[in-house]
């Protein structure tokens, strides 16, 4: 075992912190062991303030749901157990050592050990290490402390037993090592691109999760350069995989094929929410499949809305909500429209820049177009006439509602959302600005059959 003292923690803990030192200090005011464990310790070591704190000990569960007054039995078969701190979540787990898993995620039955038994049995090195509040000393009996200094994923012990316990540790591996910049050990290596073909066996929910966190802690471009590497892109997301050598012509896309054209995307998340992200991913991913050759050039027709549907099913493959599938079809289907926005009548343009959803669209424009080593002059029209709108609103309130035109004498149907649409063109566009305007331009222009024949144009 190494024994350390790291440098002194906060004076002032968190609040979340606080709540887990407490419930170490009544754990060991009844003579049990405690500490904190696992990615809290790392991030503490790593001189990150952690967000999650999680506390391992010798007391078994049920003692613990004693100890407590509010508790939430997640696990007590594995020793887990949920501790309630003002209203908030604290995990504690007993010193375990696991029997075989059957499932590839749960052990068929756990026996209650050692601080060091439960160190060896967890995935990573790095993620291996115990932490005393009370001294400051950091319990290491993995070398997880050498393997941070170096910059090193290394599973713990043996790393295709490992992944044969959980198959999802693979992907952690590639999200660790991408995150913190790090290398993955060969050894390691080599086992995940020896099991990539079995991470499909774990429940899709569980991948979604850390695909989402690949995309969106801050180095998605490497995590999936990775996941390339080991083997487990072509697992999860072969249609990403098959990006892989798709041609584009070299006058719009000097930087590559479709899959370095996303990476590329890739590197410009800075903190991006889950749709952007994704919709950053599978933007193009129907290229292969619309590939053609006109001349010398590269054609790619209808490959945002056949996108769209394939960014449809990728997202329910991956188990996200039917908000995000909803997003990320809007995205995905509408990335090259802005293109098209310094041609719009003023009706359209305001249309469009009114729509839910556009300033993660527009961002998708913006890095899609740096991506491809393109101006930018069409983005920042949108977003000057963003700003121009700016002191009104960019869709304002109807001047006529359907109540109006029953008034004027119209008879409700199909003629209401003509009427309607109509008005709205012109308010957009500025030529009506009140509703007595608009209602006289009504009667001008859809004449009711008592007034004769109209102009009926919109």
């Amino acid at each position: 075992m190494v024994k350390t003292r790291p440098s002194a923690p906060p004076a002032q803990p968190s609040a979340t912190e606080a709540r887990a030192r407490s419930v170490i200090e009544r754990l060991r005011a009844h003579g049990f062991t405690a500490y904190l464990a696992g990615g809290c310790v790392r991030d503490r070591l790593r001189g990150e303030e952690p967000t999650d704190f999680d506390v391992a000990t010798d007391a078994r569960a049920e003692v613990v749901q004693e100890l407590f007054p509010r508790t939430v039995p997640v696990g007590v078969q594995f020793g887990v157990v949920i501790v309630v701190i003002d209203g908030q979540p604290i995990e504690v787990a007993t010193f375990r050592t696991d029997a075989e898993y059957l499932d590839g995620r749960h052990p068929a039955a756990v026996r209650f050990t050692t601080a060091q038994e439960d160190a060896r049995r967890r995935d990573f090195t790095i993620n291996g290490m115990f932490l005393d509040p009370e001294t400051g000393a950091v319990i290491d009996y993995v070398g997880g402390q050498a393997d941070l200094a170096a910059g090193v994923i290394r599973a713990i012990g043996d790393p295709i037993a490992r992944f044969h316990e959980d198959r999802l540790r693979m992907l952690r591996a590639v999200r660790f090592a991408a995150r913190f910049g790090y290398i993955i050990e060969p050894l390691t290596m080599t086992a995940i691109r020896a099991l990539a073909a079995e991470v499909v066996g774990i429940a899709w929910e569980r991948i979604g999760d850390e695909v989402v966190r690949i995309l969106t802690e801050g180095a998605a471009q490497r995590g999936f350069e990775l996941l390339d590497e080991t083997g487990l892109l072509a697992q999860i997301l072969p249609e990403v995989a098959n990006l892989k050598g798709v041609e584009q012509s070299p006058d719009f896309h000097p930087e590559g094929d479709v899959f370095r054209h996303t990476l590329l995307l890739l590197q410009q998340l800075r903190q991006p929410s889950e749709t952007l992200a994704l919709g950053a991913l599978l933007h193009d991913i129907a290229k292969p499949v619309c590939a053609a050759r006109k001349g010398d050039r590269i054609t790619f027709y209808g490959h945002s809305e056949r996108g769209a549907e394939m960014a449809l099913e990728i997202c329910k493959r991956l188990r996200r909500s039917a908000a995000v599938w909803e997003r990320v079809g809007y995205l995905v289907r509408y990335h090259l429209r802005f293109v098209h926005a310094p041609e719009m009548r003023v009706s359209t343009l305001r249309r469009f820049l009114a729509e839910e959803g556009i300033d993660e669209l527009l961002e998708l424009a913006r890095i899609d177009t740096l991506a491809a080593g393109r101006d930018l002059r069409a983005y920042e029209f949108c977003r000057a006439k963003q700003a121009a709108f700016g002191s009104e609103p960019i869709k304002p309130p109807p001047l006529v509602r359907g109540g109006d035109l029953i008034a004027l004498g119209y008879q409700p149907g199909p003629i209401f959302a003509q009427i309607l649409h109509a008005v709205e063109d012109r308010q957009l566009e500025g030529d009506l600005g009140s509703k007595e305007q608009a209602l006289e331009w009504v009667k001008r222009e859809f004449p009711t059959p008592d007034q004769g024949e109209g102009k009926g144009k919109a």
